[in-house]
């Protein structure tokens, strides 16, 4: 088999493949340097607060600034002083003004703050509020009691400047949910992640009742205001609770813990639900009768089937602008607080693009588009949409970030199933067609990984049979300094990496290699998080269904424990020998192999399979 190999003339190629050969090449050009990577919390605008930070949510005012509100305090989360404020930005985030405070922190507890902004300018925030200053369950003093009392809210008349003085309380009647709680519904249980959005001219937003004391029994509910966007008396604003049951959005095969419900409209205005849970995945819900009724839910999954990995973190959908969906989620079935991982569960941040089909959301395979450095993880995210420009803000209970997203990658997490195109930008080394056993090639040098350098091998792998300890590809020197990319039992692929001092072992997910057929293989180094993916056959290997392996993706070396006194040494130069040997031993075939520079992104290995050998 012989790889097309593109040579500056594109009159024979069709609109569709030169669009997407057009596309992959720009994005691209993003990925190939070592400046200070944009992904890196670390690295992103900083939104201020006292101490504490949460749900950092922005609306763009009336007069084009930036208004962002946030729950925030001097102390750790639930602790007293913790209050809602907001702050203004002139400049798309990149300054703030001083915190203005919508609840003072001098007063009863007030959290989890949403806004909404009206055709008017007038800015709504909603959030809960300790209003009966209730501290106990019978004689036990209560850890967090800013999770009951009040849904109430205030509003701005000045872009955020100032707030009403008066608070409004938004009904609640109570449910049986709020029966089983230790108060008997006297006292109820509730917080919300979700930004309102406007549907069919009504406002709409979801939040999580609960059953028990604390992060229990939870379940989906939904304000709906059909006159908040045009009425100014908040004594007339209409509220409607649904859904017009006794019980929320739930199902009790996903265990007890089913929080943070947040909702998008979709293309006819019907209704669109995630949600978290503890069982390694989100769920989704849908109503077709305005929020009335809801679907049983179920795990959120790719449009291949399989289910989408993310832990008990925030689970953030979108609608964009254009009508198109994103999706924030962790990528991995990891639990917070792990102790057998030196990671947590929130360490990364990906996103995937969702397109609506017959009234479902077709999801892609994921991006990353945020990491950290330390166990302390990042979630709780807002998008802002501008000048065709896609923000998001988030936080890691510290620090508020503003992250800006590259709008190639997202438009490439829409373009997935359709671009194949091969990616030509940053190869070092190519080989098409054929690859003879044991040929020997010049080994370029490698970006070094410490220094933010990535890199990535992307090949066409036959073999006659999985027998372990086949080469694929191997530039170690005789004191193992080098890459090696073998076999290991159970159709898994594993590369070895080693800069002299340190290395670093990452495997495929089990069983994604067979006998007798071609499969596309990407191996993905990434520098900037420290992280080794594969992708095979155009899907991104996740750990799959073995409980042993909630991620997919490796990462060496970065991510500390918020006790450790320094970081690991960081592993360093990979490139080895100055020989790369191809199939030295090798019971198959190795055919078109490309060796990149840089990392490819998800999208772009997607595309180099549909494009073929």
């Amino acid at each position: 088999m012989q790889g097309a190999v593109y040579s500056g003339d594109t009159s024979n190629m069709n609109h569709s493949l030169l669009t997407c050969y057009l596309f992959l090449c720009s994005l691209a050009l993003s990925v190939t340097g070592h400046a200070a990577d944009p992904r890196d919390f670390s690295n992103c605008r900083l939104i201020p607060d006292e101490g504490y930070c949460d749900q950092p949510y922005v609306v763009v005012t009336k007069d084009g600034n930036w208004l962002c509100t946030m729950t925030t305090g001097p102390g750790g989360e639930s602790q007293p002083g913790q209050h809602v404020v907001a702050t203004i930005s002139k400049d798309q985030g990149k300054s703030w003004s001083p915190l203005i405070d919508i609840e003072s922190s001098r007063t009863i507890e007030s959290s989890w703050v949403v806004p909404l902004i009206v055709p008017s300018g007038r800015v709504y925030a909603f959030y809960n509020y300790n209003g009966d200053n209730i501290r106990k369950i019978g004689d036990k003093k209560i850890e967090r009691p800013t999770l009951l009392g009040w849904y109430v809210y205030k509003f701005s008349d000045d872009n955020g400047l100032t707030w009403s003085a008066e608070r409004h309380r938004l009904p609640m009647p109570v449910a049986a949910v709020d029966r089983q709680n230790d108060w008997q519904g006297r006292v109820q249980l509730f917080w919300g992640v979700d930004k309102p959005t406007v549907v069919n001219g009504d406002a709409f937003f979801g939040f999580t009742r609960m059953g028990k004391f604390i992060h229990d029994l939870g379940e989906g509910w939904f304000y709906r205001s059909d006159n908040i966007l045009t009425e100014s008396d908040p004594a007339k604003i209409h509220w409607r609770l649904l859904p017009e049951t006794e019980h929320g959005v739930r199902n009790d095969d996903m265990g007890s813990v089913q929080e943070e419900h947040n909702v998008v409209p979709l293309a006819n205005g019907d209704l669109y639900c995630v949600y978290r849970t503890t069982q390694g995945y989100a769920a989704e819900s849908t109503s077709r009768d305005g929020g009335r009724t809801w679907s049983k839910p179920q795990p959120v999954k790719y449009a291949d089937g399989r289910t989408i990995k993310t832990p008990r973190g925030c689970a953030m959908v979108w609608r964009t602008a254009n009508g198109k969906y994103l999706l924030w989620i962790h990528n991995t079935a990891l639990q917070l607080h792990s102790k057998v991982w030196p990671i947590t569960g929130r360490d990364q941040a990906w996103l995937t693009g969702g397109i609506e089909r017959n009234g479902r959301i077709e999801w892609s395979q994921p991006e990353l588009i945020s990491y950290v450095t330390s166990r302390r993880g990042v979630s709780y995210p807002d998008l802002i949409e501008t000048e065709g420009k896609y923000f998001i803000s988030a936080t890691n209970k510290r620090e508020a970030r503003l992250i800006e997203v590259d709008g190639e990658l997202i438009e490439g997490l829409w373009q997935q199933g359709k671009c194949k195109a091969v990616a030509r930008n940053g190869i070092l080394l190519e080989q098409l067609g054929a690859v003879k056993p044991a040929q020997t090639v010049e080994m370029p040098r490698l970006p070094n990984p410490a220094e933010g350098g990535g890199f990535a091998f992307d090949f066409w792998l036959k073999l006659d049979d999985l027998h372990p300890e086949q080469v694929v590809f191997d530039s170690c020197d005789a004191k193992g300094y080098g890459l090696k990319l073998t076999t290991i039992a159970g159709g898994m692929l594993r590369l070895t990496m080693h800069d002299g001092i340190k290395s670093f072992t990452w495997d495929s997910d089990a069983g994604v290699i067979t006998t007798g057929k071609f499969h596309h293989i990407t191996v993905n180094v990434d520098g900037g998080p420290k992280m080794l993916t594969f992708v095979i056959d155009g899907r991104l290997c996740d750990g799959g269904d073995d409980p042993k392996r909630p991620f997919g993706t490796g990462r060496f070396g970065t991510v500390e424990d918020s006790s450790a006194k320094k970081p690991s040494p960081r592993l360093g130069d990979v490139t080895g020998g100055p020989a790369l040997r191809l199939a030295p031993m090798l019971r198959g075939e190795l055919q078109t192999l490309r060796l990149y520079g840089r990392y490819l992104r998800t999208s772009e290995a997607i595309a180099n399979f549909r494009a073929g050998p």
